[in-house]
């Protein structure tokens, strides 16, 4: 990004249709280290990743925000953390979401609880007048058949794919709820739609787990048990693009530092690679050798993602720098570990059981 002082203008509206929002970027970035920063999600996967970002930058004053001492969903909750935490920047990363499954299984809660959180924390983040309200929304805001590469003003052009459309469309509806904000109260903000995520510390439960990592723990539990097969969802034509969460994280700060509209932003790679390639080379990093069998009475999801990140790197002056595979060996290598961790402190258990 230009750093002549110039203040960079695009017409990049949250939605394509509305010509009256302006969004800027603003060179003169703002020094996040000299502020109030209160992180929902903070202690989750992406949000650890973004406090490491933010101790980097100097941070000294950053608040975590945790379930058991907030709960987002109810007003009284999120008034109390904005007295108790007075922040100047709200990084909201919390959200209620799994895979295919948990999706499936969980549709009005997720719908609930990513609306219901976003309402309370805008609305009470008006209240308080903060500085600046950064919104990390969802990949599966788009439509279903949205033409690749999945471009920033496609996100209104159509239904999302129906497995993720409850999660999706509370996301996107936070977004139009932080644009009529600005409109009518000035609030500043920013809006991300990062790609999938992966990387060490991923959430390895096979309930809520995405697929990365339920894929890198399918192929090495059947390796470590002489398992002769997997069993993976769908047909694996379906293709994903996938984002390495530190990576991620630094997208999103970069955002909260230059982005004062909340225009819509992709995170990714903008390279996509089929399910059944993916599983492929997860089997060869993890050393599985056996056979990869197809469930076809399972879903695809969406039937092809792969974003356009022209406008990331043109307004954030940012770029996806892990590639895939250098992402999952690092990732397969810290599950061995953790897995061995977790075997080694099981089997002490049952010792000093004895």
């Amino acid at each position: 990004m230009a750093r002549d002082g110039k203040r960079l203008r695009r017409q990049y509206a949250a939605r394509p249709h509305d010509e009256s929002t302006i969004i800027e970027s603003d060179p003169m970035a703002i020094d996040l280290s000299e502020k109030r920063i209160a992180v929902t999600g903070g202690s989750g996967f992406l949000g650890r990743a973004v406090c490491r970002r933010l101790a980097l930058r100097g941070c000294r004053n950053v608040a975590i925000v945790n379930h058991r001492d907030y709960d987002l969903t109810a007003e009284a909750d999120v008034i109390r953390l904005y007295a108790d935490l007075r922040p100047q920047v709200m990084l909201h990363l919390a959200a209620e979401v799994g895979g295919i499954g948990a999706n499936r299984k969980n549709p009005g809660r997720f719908f609930y609880a990513n609306m219901a959180m976003a309402l309370n924390l805008i609305e009470q983040a008006r209240i308080a007048k903060i500085e600046k309200f950064i919104h990390v929304g969802t990949i599966c805001s788009y439509p279903k058949y949205t033409p690749l590469p999945f471009n920033e003003d496609n996100l209104w052009d159509g239904y999302p794919e129906q497995t993720n459309a409850p999660y999706g469309i509370a996301k996107k509806a936070a977004m139009v709820m932080l644009e009529g904000y600005h409109r009518q109260y000035g609030l500043k903000s920013t809006c991300v739609l990062p790609v999938n995520l992966y990387g060490p510390g991923d959430n390895f439960d096979p309930p809520t787990s995405h697929v990365i990592p339920a894929l890198i723990r399918k192929c090495i539990e059947a390796q470590q048990r002489g398992i002769d097969h997997i069993v993976c969802w769908g047909t694996g034509d379906a293709t994903r693009e996938f984002l390495y969460v530190d990576d991620a994280a630094e997208g999103i700060l970069r955002a909260a530092e230059v982005m004062d509209t909340p225009t819509p932003i992709n995170l990714g790679t903008n390279t996509e690679i089929s399910i059944k390639n993916l599983v492929e080379l997860i089997a060869k990093l993890a050393n599985f050798t056996g056979e990869i069998r197809w469930d076809r009475e399972r879903p695809d999801g969406q039937p092809r993602r792969c974003v356009s990140t022209s406008r990331a790197n043109e307004l954030l002056d940012w770029k996806a720098k892990v590639n895939l595979e250098e992402g999952l060996r690092e990732t397969t290598q810290w599950w061995r570990n953790e897995n061995r961790n977790i075997t080694d402190a099981k089997e002490a258990a049952a010792e000093s059981a004895r």
